[in-house]
């Protein structure tokens, strides 16, 4: 392994597991998987830059992962709920710079139920792992839109640090620009604590 790049190799297929959650590289058949979130809970997305609302919408959704998985720059995941034995949403890495070490995870939505249950935190266990154990990352970053209270509440739950806002930076679904927050989490505190941090929440130490 070259330790001054990442690890990344845009032709696995990287599929992460443990008792509760499974994930695997999104597929274009993952279609009909996810359809019903986009045709009965368009608020999903209200946050999101790139929404998957509607039939359309999840198409398109789809079919722009896997555009950007085969340029190397974007790396989805679709999520499987062992405890409902049902797909539950998304997430990717993005935003994959080899040469400088670091990556962000984003991109990431559950349906309504899956929402408060615990399984984002066994998802971004995996993905950290995943980041900081087997890619060679020594930075993993995290944004969102800074009006998305609960999104940022799970985040810094995970151990992630603020970093600042970069106001104005991006458009809106609806028009105008949001501001977005900056988090993230550097390998030596992946190391330090926060794996373990995030080992016990997952057990409901705390």
């Amino acid at each position: 392994m070259n330790m001054n790049t990442l690890d990344y190799d845009l032709n696995a297929d990287y599929v992460l597991e443990d008792e509760r959650v499974l994930l695997r590289p999104l597929k274009e058949s993952d279609f009909e998987n996810l359809l019903p979130f986009a045709l009965n809970e368009p608020d999903t997305w209200k946050y999101s830059h790139l929404s998957a609302r509607g039939e359309d919408g999840m198409r398109n959704y789809i079919t722009n992962a896997l555009k950007m998985r085969t340029a190397g720059k974007e790396y989805a995941f679709i999520v499987f709920d062992k405890q409902t034995q049902s797909y539950a949403g998304s997430t990717r890495f993005y935003d994959i710079l080899p040469t400088w070490q670091t990556l962000q995870l984003g991109y990431t939505w559950y349906g309504e139920k899956f929402r408060g249950t615990g399984l984002n935190k066994h998802c971004k266990f995996l993905l950290l792992q995943l980041a900081f154990e087997k890619l060679n990352a020594v930075r993993v970053e995290f944004r969102a839109d800074a009006r998305n209270e609960r999104s940022i509440a799970a985040m810094k739950s995970i151990g992630c640090t603020p970093e600042g806002i970069l106001r104005n930076n991006m458009p809106l679904q609806e028009g105008g620009r949001r501001d977005s927050i900056i988090l993230s989490i550097l390998k030596d505190e992946w190391v330090n604590n926060v794996k373990e941090l995030i080992k016990s929440k997952m057990a409901g130490k705390y």
